[in-house]
């Protein structure tokens, strides 16, 4: 009795082992294919234009400066 359940547990890990390293090879195959990406539908299209904040150093400490003469 004991020799069937350990056979059947030898092949469940057996198998189990082999799913494991299929998967992971099929994984590592595809690594090396492009990814195909779509752009954001909302994302501008070549050549419109956008509005944006500045926000960089200079012109904050320009704004600041504005809003002290005032």
């Amino acid at each position: 009795m004991f020799a069937i359940i350990y056979f059947v547990m030898f092949a469940i890990i057996a198998g189990s082992a082999f799913a494991l390293m299929y998967a992971n090879i099929k994984a590592i195959s595809m690594m090396d294919r492009p990814v195909i990406t779509r752009p954001h539908p909302e994302a501008p299209k070549p050549g419109e234009e956008i509005m944006y904040v500045d926000l960089s150093r200079e012109r904050l400490e320009q704004l600041y400066k504005q809003g002290e003469e005032y």
